[in-house]
C-alpha cells in the first residue's frame, strides 16, 4: 500500500515539496489573538489550533492540551519582576522567562576536576542538578529505555509522518550546564586532559540515552547543542573535532542504525560549522538567520535546513521588507533538499503582531515550489 507522506516528512528527509511547510518557534500570545480572532487567555487551545490551521503550521508550535484560560501574569504591565527567591525575571510568552541558574553547585575549578558523572547519574532533582535533561540515568539499558517508552505508546513509527524524539544536550551542553559558563570555558580552555575525562563519562550517559532512543517509534531524531552564538561557534573548529564531533560521529550512527534520521539544531551562526557536522552524518540543520543559509543549502542540497527567517524584520512591521524576506526563503528552498519556513531567532511575545501576519500571510501566498 502507498504511504501518504506528509510535507513535514518529505522535508525533513532532505526531499523538495510543493508547499514548503512551517517550522515555527513561537511564543506570541497577541498574535494569536490577533490572527485567530479567538482571544488566547480565553481560550488558548482553540486559538492555536486556529492559527495551526490557518497557516498550514507543521512543526514547532503547539496548542495548549485545553481551553482552560490562561490567567495573566503581571508580568504583562511591567517590564521585569523580582520573584521569591530574589531573581529578576522578565516576560516570556505568556508567562516569565527562567533564570540562568547552571551550574551553581560549582564554585572553583577544582570542583570541576573533581567531579564524576558516573557517581551521579540520578539527576532527576532539576533544583540540586539542573541540567535540563534531568532524569535517572542509573537503570539499566532496558529499564531506560522502557521509561523512556511509556513517553510513546505507539509500537511502530507512522510511516511518512514527521514523528520525532529529541534530547538538548547532545554532548556540548553537559559541561556547560552542569559547570556553568565561566567554569567550563575554564576547562575547555586549560584542562584538555581532564575535560577528556569528564566528557567520556557524560558519552557513557549519552549512549545509554541514544541508544534506548533510538528504538523509539519515531522517524527523527532532534538533537540540540548550542556550539554557536551569533558571531560562529563558541570553541574553535579545532576544538569541535577533537572534543565533540567524535561523539556525534558514533550518536548519528546509533540512530542511522535505528533507521533515523537525525536533525541537529543549534543556536547562532553555524556557518564554521555546518560541514563537519554534515560529515559526521546530520540529515538536516535548524538555526537561526546569522547563519548563511544560501551557502549551507547549495553545499548540502540532500539536507533538511530551517531558521531563515529573521525577527528582526518582522518587527519592522514593513511589508515590503517582510515580502522581499520571504522571497529569499523561497529561493533558498529551491535550492535545498527539505527545507521549512522558519522565524530562526523566534517570534517571543515583542514581535508586533501585525508583522508577525504579515510573514504568515506572505508565505501562505508564497511559499510553494
Amino acid at each position: 500500500m502507498e504511504v501518504k507522506c506528509s510535507d513535514a516528512y518529505i522535508a525533513l528527509m532532505g526531499r523538495p515539496t510543493s508547499r514548503i511547510p512551517h517550522w515555527e518557534h513561537m511564543s506570541n500570545p497577541d498574535f494569536v489573538t490577533y490572527a485567530s480572532g479567538i482571544d488566547y487567555y480565553d481560550k488558548p487551545r482553540s486559538a492555536c489550533l486556529k492559527v495551526q490551521e490557518m497557516y498550514g503550521i507543521d512543526m514547532g508550535f503547539g496548542a495548549p492540551g485545553s481551553d482552560d484560560p490562561v490567567r495573566k501574569h503581571e508580568i504583562l504591565e511591567k517590564d521585569s519582576i523580582i520573584d521569591e527567591h530574589g531573581r529578576a525575571r522578565v516576560r516570556w510568552g505568556d508567562g516569565l522567562s527562567s533564570v540562568w541558574d547552571w551550574g551553581k553547585r560549582f564554585h572553583s575549578i577544582e570542583e570541576v576536576l573533581a567531579y564524576e558523572p558516573l557517581k551521579n547519574l540520578d539527576m532527576s532533582d532539576a533544583a540540586k542538578m539542573p541540567v535540563v535533561e534531568n532524569r535517572d540515568y542509573s537503570p539499566n539499558e532496558e529499564d531506560f529505555y522502557l521509561a523512556c517508552k511509556k513517553h510513546h505508546p505507539r509500537d511502530n513509527a507512522t510511516p511518512g509522518e514527521a514523528t520525532c524524539t529529541g534530547f538538548y544536550n547532545t554532548m556540548f551542553m553537559w559541561p556547560l550546564l552542569t559547570f556553568g559558563w565561566e567554569l567550563f570555558l575554564e576547562l575547555a580552555g586549560g584542562y584538555h586532559e581532564e575535560l577528556k575525562r569528564l566528557m567520556d563519562d557524560f558519552a557513557v550517559i549519552n549512549r545509554k540515552v541514544f541508544k534506548a532512543y533510538a528504538r523509539l517509534p519515531v522517524n527523527f531524531a532532534i538533537l540540540h547543542d548550542d556550539i554557536c552564538m551569533a558571531r560562529g561557534p563558541v570553541c574553535s573548529p579545532a576544538w569541535l573535532r577533537k572534543f565533540i564531533y567524535p561523539y556525534y560521529e558514533e550518536w548519528f550512527s546509533i540512530f542511522h542504525a535505528g533507521g533515523k534520521r537525525v536533525i541537529f539544531m543549534s543556536d547562532g551562526n553555524i556557518d564554521l560549522v555546518a560541514d563537519d557536522v554534515a560529515a559526521c552524518g546530520a540529515d538536516g540543520f535548524v538555526s537561526e538567520p546569522f547563519t548563511d543559509w544560501k551557502a549551507v543549502a547549495r553545499k548540502h542540497p540532500d539536507k533538511c535546513v530551517c531558521g531563515e527567517g529573521d525577527n528582526r524584520i518582522l518587527s519592522t512591521k514593513d511589508p515590503i521588507a517582510i515580502e522581499k524576506m520571504v522571497r529569499s526563503m523561497v529561493e533558498t528552498a529551491k535550492m535545498a533538499g527539505g527545507y521549512f519556513m522558519c522565524v530562526g531567532n523566534h517570534i517571543p511575545w515583542n514581535v508586533p503582531p501585525e508583522g508577525v501576519k504579515t510573514y504568515f500571510d506572505l508565505c501562505k501566498e508564497l511559499a510553494h515550489r
